[in-house]
């Protein structure tokens, strides 16, 4: 009977196995005894800081209870959502300013007592008042170009207006009154006349003023703005005016008609007459004087002079003079 038995299945697999282990621990080992290949980066080392980085970990908690089969479970908590609804946000928000519109065109705190006028003289503030008529108004609904335009529309006297609102009641009006140089009289009406041949109704007294007595309706003159009247006469009309008035002798008044402008009445008998230009009014004065003064040396008083052009002045005696009856001479400019 021979001593070796065949070996079972189960001992060839362990026997197996054993050899396999045996094989990789040797081919481990060696791995490990093998030296390692120097390795060099290209990228720069970092410094490394000697404190580490803590991360945050959340925290874990055991409780024992000694219950059996006692289990926490995390509760349940039910949000509910907003959906929004922009019709009823929209519908809303309308509401919320058509309140606030109602609000500001109804509270009295926001009604404007009366405007403060600034800058008026002759014009009172209860005048200005009445034609602004922001009296009482809500302090939104004022426009200020608009009352600008019906207070220059109302009062030509007025040069310049302007109108300034602020919260939560207040209206400044800043005014700007003509100055009248010209008292312009035809018939028993009376005017005044600024600088810019614009006329407006007369206030209190203003010392002066160049008198004219009109016996014809004068040329009008043109507007620059379509916001200011248009002037009653011309600039050069008024210039004329300006120039001639104080040179109007004592006792006289100008005079004006359409035929021969500018004038007066002397009081040793005779009519004058300059014309309406302003650019030769002091040639004019000057032929006017040396025609006078030759008159007079020579004891002869005319009916009338005429200077409206200075280059060919002429006169007129009397119907009654001893010579040169009923004839109109001319000289020249240089007597």
């Amino acid at each position: 009977m021979s001593d070796r038995r065949e070996l079972s299945r189960a001992e060839l697999v362990r026997r197996r196995r054993a050899v396999h282990t045996a094989k990789e621990f040797e081919q481990t080992s060696k791995r490990a005894l093998k030296p390692i290949v120097p390795v060099i980066s290209r990228i720069p080392a970092h410094a490394v800081t000697s404190n580490p980085r803590l991360v945050a970990k959340p925290r874990r908690f055991n409780v024992a209870l000694g219950l059996p089969e006692f289990l926490l479970q995390k509760p349940n908590i039910f949000v509910p959502r907003f959906h929004a609804n922009w019709r009823i946000i929209s519908i809303f928000i309308a509401l919320m300013l058509g309140t606030a519109i109602y609000l500001t065109l109804t509270l009295p705190y926001f009604f404007v007592p009366a405007a403060t006028v600034l800058g008026n003289n002759r014009l009172s503030r209860e005048e200005i008042n009445a034609v602004l008529g922001v009296t009482g108004q809500s302090i939104f609904t004022v426009q200020p170009q608009d009352v600008e335009t019906r207070l220059l529309i109302n009062y030509p006297e007025l040069f310049s207006a302007e109108v300034n609102v602020y919260l939560p009641h207040h209206v400044y009006v800043t005014v700007v009154e003509r100055q009248p140089v010209i008292l312009w009289q035809r018939g028993e009406g009376y005017t005044w006349i600024d600088g810019t041949g614009v006329a407006f109704r007369p206030r209190g007294f203003v010392d002066g003023l160049a008198p004219v007595i009109a016996l014809d309706e004068p040329p009008a003159g043109t507007a620059l703005d379509p916001l200011s009247p248009p002037p009653y006469m011309q600039k050069e009309l008024v210039d004329a005016i300006l120039a001639l008035s104080p040179l109007v002798p004592a006792g006289s008044t100008m005079t004006f008609d359409s035929a021969q402008g500018l004038g007066w009445t002397d009081s040793r008998g005779w009519k004058a007459s300059f014309g309406i230009s302003a650019n030769d009014m002091p040639l004019k004065m000057r032929v006017y004087q040396s025609l006078v003064d030759s008159l007079t040396a020579r004891g002869r008083f005319p009916e009338y002079i005429n200077v409206v052009y200075p280059d060919a002045p002429s006169y007129r005696m009397a119907e009654n003079a001893v010579d040169d009856l009923t004839e109109e001479a001319t000289v020249s400019s240089g007597q």
